[in-house]
């Protein structure tokens, strides 16, 4: 009787319970940044390029916007407001949206206008202060 033992050891490694605990830390992480609120004082820069200004929105310290001088009752009437005045310039295709924000707004209220300018396919420059000296 020609009988062979089969007692081949074999190194395999399961890979499931790794994709499990990736997925949790992912979702994980994607819940808590979501609820970190983050408060950074705007750049201050040495650069000395003027950047083109077709449409210049400015936040306060109290949420309050305002639109090339206009004062805007929400970010809805906000979003309105620029799109229409991407649609009225003679710049549609390159149309830039600067954004004006006091020292102190909270950076989420900045972001929030630069998700809507991406959204409306412009681009969003944050305006500098000079740096002191």
């Amino acid at each position: 009787m020609g009988l062979k033992k089969r007692s081949k050891v074999t190194a395999e490694f399961s890979m499931s319970s790794l994709t499990d605990i990736i997925f949790l830390l992912l979702i994980f992480f994607m819940l808590t940044s979501s609820l970190v609120q983050i408060n950074v004082d705007l750049p201050e820069s040495d650069a000395k390029t003027v950047a083109p200004t077709d449409i210049t929105v400015a936040v306060d310290q109290q949420g309050n916007y305002t639109l090339n001088g206009r004062a805007m009752a929400s970010l809805t009437a906000l979003e309105n407001a620029v799109r229409t005045a991407i649609n009225e310039s003679e710049n549609r295709q390159n149309a830039t949206v600067t954004i004006v924000a006091e020292k102190g707004v909270n950076w989420s209220e900045v972001m929030e206008i630069t998700r809507m300018a991406n959204s409306l396919q412009a681009r969003a420059i944050v305006a500098t202060q000079p740096r002191k000296l």
